[in-house]
């Protein structure tokens, strides 16, 4: 069976001949500090997704976002730490060394209607031509008898807007300009819908994919009403446009408790959650119990069992095993893997889900 024949059985409860395999990833500090990376000169995801030989999955993403972007520039250096502009203008206070954190955002180039026309204005053009796709060079580089799943990009209706504005910035802005924010989720749809009307049809995907990040520990970072009011009706017209052609399954990238706009997201068509950080919506067999066959999960491994040794490792995979064995549910790290983790334990994890849910 191929991996694209695998992903597209296992995402449907069809027979397979082993579970895909797949993981997350893992942070830059992972690279420096394991040494089965350093021994290997590897550092980055695709490279040790080659060596680990998981299951390849492609995603074709347009440019649906900024275009172009800020540049990412240094601001100012403050020794410990520097101020820079990342590339959608946000001004950030990062540290020197490099270790990966969450930013802490000092300005946002949105703040008011009058900041949003001119970004929109000058980096949202619908139809700048770097905007188009070239159909021919995307067939050659991810041709019809491929044998790995692709995915289309579907973008984001609220996270990059979230990442626009700053988190408090939403907040605000959603009481203070609620038509400025609504116009920013609408040119977000549109940029999507004008990439989709591109490329499907022309190019054969298996699913759809997207991004949002639009939820913390306890829950979204938007009201419910906002949610259902603004943003579903968008997904709706996305949803529409993949079942056209033949697409059904569409997973978006959100952290945190999504269980509170989860129903709204299978009632507008997205119905795969990834990568369904345990620790804020549960274990997934929960969910996979409640919402039947209609949901999808990718990801689910709780990365907290990672970092507690190998008995923890083999109690939790055995703990999600009923739901891998039925289908839906392709188990991995539910984020990018904590560089803490002792890298022989990983590989115990690694061995352990190939024996438990099949090898090649």
């Amino acid at each position: 069976m191929t991996d694209r024949r695998r992903f597209i059985n296992q995402m449907h409860h069809r027979p397979v001949d082993r579970c895909f395999n797949m993981e997350f990833g893992y942070w830059n500090e992972n690279f420096r500090k394991w040494d089965i990376f350093r021994d290997h000169n590897i550092t980055t995801n695709p490279e040790a997704d080659l060596f680990f030989n998981f299951d390849r999955i492609e995603v074709l993403a347009g440019d649906v976002w900024l275009c172009p972007a800020f540049e990412e520039r240094i601001v100012e250096d403050r020794g410990a730490t520097r101020i820079i502009q990342n590339r959608e203008g946000l001004l950030a206070e990062v540290p020197t060394d490099g270790h990966d954190t969450i930013p802490r955002f000092t300005s946002s180039p949105v703040v008011a209607p009058d900041d949003w026309k001119r970004v929109k204005d000058t980096m949202l053009r619908r139809f700048d031509p770097a905007r188009r796709a070239d159909i021919d060079a995307l067939r050659r580089l991810h041709p019809p008898d491929r044998d790995y799943p692709l995915g289309v990009y579907c973008g984001s209706m609220i996270g990059r807007i979230r990442n626009l504005l700053t988190f408090e910035g939403l907040a605000y802005a959603c009481r203070d300009y609620p038509d400025m924010v609504e116009d920013m989720v609408e040119t977000c749809c549109l940029l999507v819908e004008d990439d989709l009307d591109q490329v499907l049809g022309r190019i054969d995907f298996d699913f759809a994919a997207g991004w949002e990040d639009i939820c913390f520990r306890s829950g979204p970072l938007v009201t419910l009403d906002f949610f259902r009011q603004v943003v579903v009706p968008r997904y709706r017209r996305i949803a529409s446009r993949l079942h056209m052609h033949g697409i059904d399954i569409w997973y978006t990238d959100c952290d945190g408790d999504i269980r509170h706009i989860l129903p709204l997201m299978l009632e507008a068509g997205l119905n795969c959650l990834f990568p369904c950080e345990v620790h804020c919506s549960g274990h997934p067999g929960e969910l996979l119990d409640r919402y039947g066959p209609d949901l999808r999960i990718m990801g689910g491994v709780d990365k907290m069992a990672l970092l507690k040794g190998r008995e923890e490792i083999r109690a939790y995979l055995e703990s999600v095993a009923p739901w891998v064995e039925s289908g839906g549910f392709i188990p991995f790290c539910d984020h990018r893997c904590p560089p803490d983790v002792a890298p022989a334990d990983y590989l115990y994890y690694l061995d352990l889900k190939e024996r438990m849910f099949g090898r090649r």
